[in-house]
């Protein structure tokens, strides 16, 4: 889809996947099983749970992760969708930090549960005071929280996460977190689990290794229960258990149990990218304040300060292509494809996403074309 969904012309920076080898224990995995005609069903939870546990422990320190209170689902947007089915009613609000991943808003939509916005901070970090504002104002159900955020790249403190807990706690809100990138901290920030904390016990968590080594074609997720919400879990429909592809589970848990070496070769990489980018934005585009992320391969530029772009049509959803806005503006005459800061809800006008998960030859040719199509040029 990222190479396919504009004309070949078009440079893409947009959709959040990766330019990069695959992980060679992935691909042997995967190809072990197409050999020996292992094409079936998927075995359940516990293998791709057990190696979460293992990498979770061995990453993050975290030795509670129980593979007992996981179940598997297709990806971690289906995942909150059922999980969101199983501790909200319909027409509940869904508590969600915007500028934020813009299928939270079609998801919660689709499911029928009103969208509650608790904005960032300008630094970009949760706004604890917002959110009480929201919890306290508007009564929700439940809070879903991005961590490590996208498209910002913040990294969540575990002080900061800590008074999640407390105000959730305090509000009776449930709790369920989208930890997808939680592979992809770069050096200099510290991924903290959410339910590595107290006062998390009635929380859900979601997890993939889809992110981390670039599988996102390999359909997989594990939602993980606190303690106090294993009831809930239980309580998950078993045919929400036939989405996953076994192919995907057998890439996954190659990757968290033999993909070590190179993811931290893969955070390397992203690190020297990002470091170009922010080179190449200081030198040929001086006015676009860019964001430097904790994690992920995303970058959220700001071109509020570039003269003459045209205003985002203020739409949560739509195509980049009819929607205005600098994405729109650099489609048409960069043929750069970003992501439209407008689809991530407040905040995101006169913003976009950029993927520098790339070679540094697209992106030291992507950033060329920007600067020169500006108007100020």
């Amino acid at each position: 889809m990222k190479w396919r969904e504009y004309p070949s012309d078009v440079l893409p920076l947009w959709v959040a996947e990766m330019d990069v080898d695959l992980a060679e224990p992935v691909v042997a995995a995967v190809s072990d099983a197409m050999r020996t005609g292992d094409t079936g069903y998927p075995p359940g939870v516990i293998e791709y749970a057990e190696a979460l546990a293992s990498f979770a422990r061995d990453r993050w320190g975290w030795s509670g992760l129980a593979p007992e209170r996981c179940a598997i689902v297709a990806d971690v947007m289906v995942g909150v969708t059922e999980v969101l089915r199983l501790i909200t009613s319909p027409g509940d609000g869904v508590v969600i930090n915007p500028p934020v991943y813009p299928p939270f808003f079609a998801f919660l939509e689709y499911a029928d549960r009103r969208v509650v916005e608790a904005p960032l901070s300008a630094e970009h970090r949760i706004d604890l005071d917002a959110l009480e504002r929201a919890f306290a104002e508007q009564a929700p159900a439940a809070y879903l929280l991005c961590s490590p955020h996208n498209p910002t790249g913040t990294v969540h403190t575990a002080a900061e996460l800590a008074a999640v807990a407390a105000l959730a706690e305090r509000y009776r809100v449930r709790v369920v977190v989208d930890e997808i990138h939680a592979p992809l901290v770069l050096a200099g920030a510290r991924f903290t689990p959410y339910l590595s904390l107290p006062g998390t016990e009635s929380a859900l968590s979601l997890y993939s290794a889809s992110k981390g080594w670039n599988l996102a074609g390999l359909k997989a997720a594990v939602v993980v229960a606190g303690p106090q919400a294993a009831g809930d879990l239980a309580r998950l429909p078993e045919i929400v258990s036939h989405g996953p592809s076994h192919l995907g589970v057998i890439a996954h848990v190659a990757a968290l149990r033999a993909g070590g070496e190179w993811l931290d070769a893969l955070l390397a990489a992203l690190a020297e990218n990002r470091r170009l980018l922010e080179q190449l934005v200081a030198e040929q585009l001086p006015a676009v304040r860019l964001r430097h992320p904790e994690a992920t391969f995303l970058s959220w530029l700001d071109f509020r300060g570039v003269p003459g772009l045209p205003p985002d049509d203020g739409s949560v959803l739509g195509d980049v292509r009819t929607m205005g806005g600098p994405a729109a503006y650099l489609l048409d005459h960069a043929r750069v494809a970003l992501n439209a800061g407008a689809t991530f809800g407040t905040g995101g006008a006169g913003h976009a996403r950029l993927n520098y998960g790339t070679s540094q030859a697209i992106l030291t040719e992507a950033i060329a074309r920007i600067a020169a199509a500006l108007p100020e040029h």
